[in-house]
Order: structure tokens, then sequence, then C-alpha cells
């Protein structure tokens, strides 16, 4: 089925990897009543075990062309390969949306450094380590301590910090063993596109080392619309004491004006240099508050589903807005809306260790926590009987038991609660 000129009130809007949490939020979006959303793909044939890119294109397609009305926009809020689909998808069946090289200058982490650095100097030292060297070493300007990554991964999947060069070589050969899960899937729809010469070489199975950025974290969401980069929003990142994991994000961010202005104005400048047009991103950064400064550190060609209600608590209204005007070619620039709350954030309940998951808390408990508790909604990762490194998607050093979204008037009154809903909130593991 062809692309719809249709200007009736019903809009077909499909949704790459719609699933049940983020179908609620959309169908309360301002609007919702004259949306249909439709599923295309499960998060499941997305994100779990092997990505077999092409059979899942030649699906959603099959679903599309057998779709008997007009479709009017297709959108996802998914990594990799949702984010490359809808922009390939978009093309073929002539909707708005952004091209597939922008979007793989964002997703390629080597890329993207490369494009970075033709507009801003707030980065780290950067290169590539030769995977397929019989003795893999640093590259040449990237020292200890550093981060070694793959140059297309997701939810800080095979990610790590090394101090030495014993460490160095664990986390080499960890990310040998599982880099072509992604890689090799990546590498496919990197050949749809003309590379530069260092990233052809590079391949989309590729690890990248960074220098250590070190800062109070945090990140802005924005979109753009005919060119006009908009920010509009910036929230802070935390992390459990003495780790890499995420403890929580929060909305609005509680850094200084100025650390906001830096990471929206570098945003400019970068989205600007990379083309990228008709689509929503997130760009997250170590800041200085003291100094202003504001280091990148990484750009998803999305806005973070994992965001949608905070910007709902606090501005009425949820980031998956702006995705599905943007989806429909329109302007998603507007009234802010107002929510009930003056902050909210998203916390990340996590296990340090691994475990056979024997007990989760059940729909009554959880529906008794969030009764209690108003602005607070909660939702558990693992299930009974699952082995906590058996689930996909994890950092490489916790397991995520729950997330839980909780709204409050100040930052004090949200820690208060969330600590208060995690004491109720009853697992139990089989060590080893």
């Amino acid at each position: 089925m062809s692309a719809s000129s249709n200007s009736s009130e019903e809009k077909n809007i499909f949704v790459i990897g719609l699933d049940e949490a983020n179908e609620e939020v959309l169908r309360r979006l301002p609007g919702a009543g004259r949306y249909r959303f439709h599923p295309l793909l499960s998060p499941e044939e997305l994100q779990h075990g092997t990505i077999p890119i092409v059979e899942l294109l030649e699906k959603a397609q099959s679903h599309l062309d057998a779709f008997a009305g007009p479709i009017d926009a297709i959108v996802g809020y998914w990594d990799f390969p949702s984010s490359t689909m809808v922009a390939m998808l978009c093309e073929k069946y002539g909707l708005p949306g952004v091209s597939l090289e922008a979007v793989l200058k964002c997703e390629h982490k080597y890329w993207s450094r490369l494009e970075q650095a033709k507009v801003i100097d707030e980065m780290p030292s950067f290169g590539i380590v030769d995977l397929d060297q019989e003795d893999p070493r640093p590259p040449e300007g990237v020292d200890y301590p550093m981060w070694l990554k793959p140059v297309k991964s997701f939810s800080s999947e095979l990610a790590f910090h090394v101090a030495d060069e014993d460490e160095f070589e664990k986390a080499v050969a960890e990310i040998q063993a599982g880099v072509d899960r992604v890689g090799k899937p990546f590498d496919h729809i990197l050949g749809k596109v003309e590379l530069p010469a260092a990233v052809a070489e590079a391949g989309g199975a590729a690890c990248l080392a960074e220098g250590e950025l070190n800062g109070v974290q945090a990140a802005v969401e924005g979109y753009v619309h005919k060119g006009q980069v908009t920010v509009y929003g910036a929230l802070d990142s935390i992390n459990y004491p003495d780790t890499a994991c995420f403890l929580r994000h929060q909305y609005p961010s509680q850094l200084p004006e100025d650390a906001v202005d830096r990471m929206k104005e570098i945003s400019v400048r970068v989205m600007e240099r990379i083309g990228f047009d008709n689509a929503t991103f997130s760009i997250e950064f170590f800041c200085h508050p003291e100094s202003g400064q504001a280091c990148l550190l990484e750009i998803n060609p999305r806005h973070s589903q994992a965001h949608a209600e905070l910007f709902e608590y606090v501005d009425g209204v949820a980031n998956h807005h702006l995705m599905v005007q943007l989806g429909l070619g329109r302007d998603p620039a507007g009234r802010r809306h107002r929510g009930d709350y003056r902050i909210a954030g998203k916390w990340y309940h996590r296990r340090f260790r691994d475990g056979l998951v024997t007990r989760v808390p059940t729909r009554g408990e959880i529906a008794d926590v969030e009764a209690r508790n108003p602005g607070v909604k909660i939702e558990v990762v693992p299930e009974k009987g699952t082995r906590l490194s058996d689930i996909p998607a994890q950092d490489s050093y916790s397991y995520e038991l729950a997330h839980l979204f909780v709204a409050a008037q100040t930052q004090r009154e949200m820690e208060h609660k969330y600590r208060r809903c995690v004491d109720a909130l009853r697992f139990e593991f089989e060590e080893g």
C-alpha cells in the first residue's frame, strides 16, 4: 500500500516495536482519538537474539503492503534496528522522515565522532581497536583509563571501563565474542549508503576506544523540522555511587542554566552538521557545572521512550507527541502543556550479582504500592524463573529488576517516594 494523501481526520500510524506500556502513553496524547496506532513487528523480534535484519524488513514491508487503508506515518522509539528501519520504510513509502545516512552518522559511534570533530572540540580522544589482530592494542592517542564499546550496541551492552592492560584484554575478548550479534546486521544496513573510507574500513562490527570522560551526566532531547533544530528538554542522569550504572534519569535538569545552554548549543551545531531532519533525537553529555563545559558522549537518532512518562508528569504531554507530529509531516511546535508535578524520575532498581529469580512482586502488590503513592508507575523487568544474566539488553555490570517512574514537587520528595516504593517490592533469588 502506498503512502496516504488522505486528509480525513483519522490517521493510520504504524509503530515499529509497539509495546503495551508505550501504547498506553500514545493513547493519552493530545488528539489521540483521531489516531489508529498499528503494531509493526514486536520488541522481541527486534531486540532478542540474532537480529535477522533482511527478514525483518521483508516482514514489515509485507505487512504494510497488505494493509487495506492509507498509511499516514511510520514511527519508532527503539534503538537499532528500529531506528534505521523507520528511515528506510519512510523513504520507501514516501512518508516524512529522516534520511538513513543521517541516522547512521548518529548510530555508528566512530562515524559519529568523525562528524562531531568537524564542528566541536568537547569530546574524548577516540580510535578503533582492530579486533582482527592477533594481539589487539589500544589505538594511538587513547590512554588508560578508557572505555571500550562496539561501534553499534544498545543499553550499554558490551561497554567496558578499562584501567589497565589486563582489563583491556578481558574486555576485548568479551567484545570479540559478542559483537557480531548487532554488528553483522548493522554492517548490512551500512552497505546501503556511501561510507567514508575510514568508516568502511572499520565496518559495523568494530570496537571503539574512547578516553574516559568525567563530570555530571546529563542529556537533552530535541527534534529537527525542515532544518530547524529545537531542543525542548534537558535531563540529569545519576548513577549508583561508585558505578557506571544509572540510578535514575530526572526531568527537568537541575544543572545551572549556562550548562544547559551549552548542551543546547553543541546539539544544534552537531545535528546541523550531520544533516539530521524531520525526526526526534537525544544526546548524552558529561558536564562540568563550574565551568559550563559540556562534553558530548553519544547521539541517539530518536527520542527516549524511557523518558515519556517524565515529560508527561512535568509538561503534561509525553515526548511521543513530537514523534507522531513529525511522522505526520507536521511542525510539532506549539503551546507547552503543564503537568501536575515539578520533577519526575525514571529510577532503575538493580541487583549487582547474578541469580535465579524465584519471586517477583505480584500485580496486586504493585497496584497497591502505586495506589498508596500517587505519581508512581512500576514496571518489573524479569519474570519468575529467569536467570538475570539471560535478560537481554543489560549493561555489563548489573541487572535491572524494576523501573520506577516517580513524580513529585521536589527532588527530596521524589527520593523519599522512591525508597518507600522499593522497600515495598519483594524480589527473591536463588544464588549462583
